[in-house]
């Protein structure tokens, strides 16, 4: 359920920009805390490193909710957007709720956890990142 739920998130914000551009949301980003730099480094990052991008932020807090932008920009395939979306939103969502199965609600526990949790995270996305640049780099040829 919460990987669907962040799916059908994600896809309204997809459609917003495929449909509306980018003028839609620099003109009303604003009001939901998106900044003309903050989108212009969403779409850098979007167009540095392709669509692999979609499923690495989905694991990157303060990111994974505005991805979607710069893929609806880009007209991203949405059967390939859907599928990197769930699967980046399903670790997500599975690791939420194995720490409130095994931690519950001890707050300090849950936040030293979450620290190191998001670590691996970054260092897991990096590597995804090297793997797939490689890969396309590879296959370019």
């Amino acid at each position: 359920a919460g990987a669907l739920g962040s799916l059908a998130g994600a896809i309204f914000n997809y459609y917003l920009c495929y449909f509306f551009g980018r003028a839609f949301i620099l003109k009303y980003g604003k009001y939901i805390g998106i900044t003309d730099e903050k989108m212009a480094k969403f779409e850098r990052f979007f167009n540095k490193y392709g669509e692999i991008s979609t499923f690495n932020c989905r694991l990157i807090p303060g990111i994974r909710q505005y991805i979607s932008l710069p893929a609806g920009l880009a007209k991203m395939n949405i059967f390939t957007f859907s599928i990197y979306t769930t699967l980046g939103a399903g670790i997500w969502v599975a690791i939420l709720i194995a720490i409130g199965y095994y931690i519950g609600d001890q707050k300090e526990l849950i936040k030293e956890y979450l620290a190191q949790i998001t670590i691996c995270l970054l260092i897991a996305v990096a590597i995804i990142t090297i793997i797939y640049l490689y890969i396309q780099k590879r296959f370019k040829k």
